[in-house]
């Protein structure tokens, strides 16, 4: 059984697109230690939520992590983490920040309770009811 996660990028810097067209990409960059924790954990298969900040501000695709234990290639030192992740699925619509923040039965999520993190953990639970609300 996966688990779930959620990956941020902004949409000017690498989008929901640029993952399409790529086919697969190196998730780079993360150098927040409770996020770099959630890239560690991360296992093959396991499945993703992409979201786009600062512009958007709404889920819009599903990735799922093509290789994991990667050491990022960014990191000079050698000491961060990440995986490699692919495309799935767009969502049929978007589900918006806002949207999530209004569902009192998403009051905890980790992309709410801390905001700022790029890579945070979704439950199962969460998982069901973001995609029943992607389903409009």
């Amino acid at each position: 059984m996966p688990n779930y996660w959620l990956i941020k990028s902004e949409p000017f810097k690498y989008s929901w697109d640029d993952l399409v067209r790529d086919g697969e990409t190196v998730w780079d960059g993360v150098r927040n230690h409770r996020a770099a924790n959630n890239l560690k954990a991360m296992k093959e298969g396991d499945q993703l939520f992409f979201y786009h900040s600062n512009k958007g501000l709404e889920i819009v695709g599903i990735a799922e992590v093509s290789k994991e234990g990667l050491i990022d290639p960014t990191d000079p030192e050698g000491k961060w983490p990440t995986v490699n992740v692919k495309p799935v699925r767009a969502l049929d619509n978007f589900v918006t920040l806002k949207a999530i923040k209004a569902n009192p039965e998403l009051e905890g999520i980790e992309l709410v309770r801390l905001s700022r993190l790029s890579v945070a953990e979704i439950t199962a639970d969460e998982w069901k009811k973001i995609l029943k609300m992607a389903e409009g």
